[in-house]
């Protein structure tokens, strides 16, 4: 019987698809001895475990035959009708046709793109933008074209002028606290950013999935409120109560999200049933804006405590975001050294970051991410300490250390 490498029997939109370069280091990351800056990891002492158990419990109590049965697509209507509400109190003409459950946002944003990318359609991403958007949108052989930021977002002059260049499908954006910068999209900015959507008759998806967790200032109005048939809206859970739990969801105008449906039974039917009414039941009877107000105070003291640490311990010619929610922010190392460098100069030291590559499209290494929601505010401050020791000019350069040392 013969064999075939398995590069040849892959369908050809699939040779070139890479891993995640963060989930590879945090198989490394993750070892107990470092202090990780590297994931994109909500606090797990936050979760509200008895809560979600008490929902748990009361839904296979109650709802047993149909929480543990195949479910329709679109999700189960009082969690869409929840979300939608929600969605109409933040300004968003919304209803239970225009919602999807969907199984985490990432999925979200996999369907949106299987739905309406072709080989070689534009979709217009922020240099840098959420790595796993690049591999959804690289997955379907589409062309994500940068578009430059700086610390209010996307700059949509510089989007102005690509849409003037090039046929535009999609302009990806994660207008609050995006991932890795943090940075928030201000409103005259995303007021700008619709008008060239309808101007260049292209459509814009709004990746949310850290809006809530604003610590500082007001909130900014959502593009969804903007426009809402321009606008495909994504948003989950798994920032303000668990990932684990895989609920997420999208809205976009009615006729969109039927197709949207359509195109997810094809991946798996439904979101999970039991975990979609254990949520609708667990915000029936649980307080969620006092716990996302918990969450708030936390994560804006972490972050704090990490921005006076890299103050503190970083050379001067370091540069970095100051965040106003969500959970990263954005690291300018100093000319001596490269993202990759210092991600084995970190690792050996016991601290562990993402390198900034990954999340552009063209080269670039002047970068880290760094997520301050997972660690206490000790090791928040011992973890900045010990990056400040990796990134001191003049040390040599260090092999990376063996994944069990």
């Amino acid at each position: 019987m013969s064999t075939h490498p398995v590069e040849q029997l892959l369908a050809s939109r699939m040779r070139g698809l890479q891993p995640s370069a963060i989930r590879e280091i945090l198989k490394v990351a993750e070892r107990p001895a470092v202090i990780s800056f590297a994931g994109g990891l909500p606090a797990p002492e936050l979760f509200p475990i008895e809560p979600i158990s008490r929902a748990l419990q009361e839904t296979l109590a109650t709802q047993g035959a149909p929480a543990l049965q195949y479910g329709v697509t679109e999700g189960h209507v009082p969690l869409r009708d929840w979300i939608a509400a929600r969605l109409r109190a933040r300004g968003t003409a919304s209803s239970v046709e225009q919602v999807l459950i969907t199984t985490g946002s990432q999925q979200g944003i996999d369907l949106v793109a299987k739905l309406l990318l072709d080989p070689g359609d534009v979709v217009a991403v922020e240099a840098p933008t959420y790595v796993a958007a690049l591999q959804a949108f690289s997955a379907y052989q589409a062309d994500p074209c940068e578009v430059a930021g700086d610390e209010h977002g996307m700059d949509v002059d510089a989007l102005e002028a690509l849409l003037r260049r090039r046929p535009v499908k999609l302009i990806y954006v994660i207008p609050d606290f995006s991932n890795p910068r943090g940075t928030t999209l201000p409103t005259e900015r995303r007021r700008r950013m619709v008008e060239l959507a309808e101007r260049y008759d292209t459509l814009i998806l709004e990746d949310d999935p850290y809006g809530e967790l604003r610590f500082r200032g007001d909130a900014e109005t959502p593009l969804s409120a903007m426009d809402g048939e321009r606008v495909i809206r994504l948003g989950t859970f798994s920032k303000t109560l668990a990932p684990g739990l895989r609920v997420g969801w999208l809205h976009a105008p009615a006729e969109v999200t039927r197709r949207l449906a359509i195109a997810k039974q094809s991946s798996d039917l439904h979101t999970p049933t039991l975990t979609q009414r254990a949520v609708a039941r667990l915000l029936e009877t649980f307080d969620y804006d006092a716990h996302v107000a918990t969450i708030r105070r936390a994560y804006g003291e972490r972050c704090d405590a990490m921005l006076a640490a890299l103050k503190e311990e970083l050379p001067s010619a370091a540069r970095w975001t100051h965040p106003d929610g969500g959970l990263f922010l954005w690291l300018q190392l100093p000319p001596w050294v490269n993202d990759r460098e210092l991600f084995k100069r970190a690792i050996n030291r016991k601290v562990a970051v993402v390198p900034g590559s990954a999340f552009f499209v063209q080269p670039c290494d002047r970068y880290v991410r760094l997520n301050f929601s997972n660690q206490s505010l000790e090791r928040i401050r011992e973890g900045t300490r010990r990056l400040g020791a990796s990134m001191a000019p003049g040390l040599a350069d260090e092999p990376l250390l063996p994944t069990g040392a």
